[in-house]
């Protein structure tokens, strides 16, 4: 579980789960997301919004992930620009670990034990 601040003051929190993360990073929803400034904006957020409702709207297959990740962190009546900036840079770290994790399988994998 990730604690992802909302705002400024520090009084708003969400809890993120690594099926979260698995679910942004499977729609890679944050691809191209945030202008080449790096500050993220209301604007970015409602892009994401408009995303992530095309993607539902438009998708053939069951996206129960995507509907559960809307309520629970995108359309999160407290979620503004500052939680959005926090959560890309939670789900940052959760890629980097991922990638260290499986890593680490390919080397248990590769080498022989004695």
């Amino acid at each position: 579980m990730y604690d992802i601040q909302l705002n400024e003051s520090g009084t708003r929190h969400l809890e993120v789960d690594d099926q979260m993360f698995q679910t942004i990073a499977k729609y890679q929803l944050f691809q191209q997301l945030v202008s080449s400034t790096g500050y993220v904006t209301e604007h970015d957020l409602d892009r994401l919004k408009l995303t992530v409702r095309s993607l539902i709207a438009n998708s053939t297959e069951n996206t129960k992930d995507l509907l559960d990740l809307c309520i629970d962190v995108i359309y999160h009546e407290k979620m503004k620009a500052f939680g959005l900036q926090r959560l890309i840079e939670a789900f940052q770290i959760w890629q980097a670990t991922q990638a260290e994790a499986d890593s680490q399988k390919m080397e248990e994998a590769v080498t022989p034990e004695d």
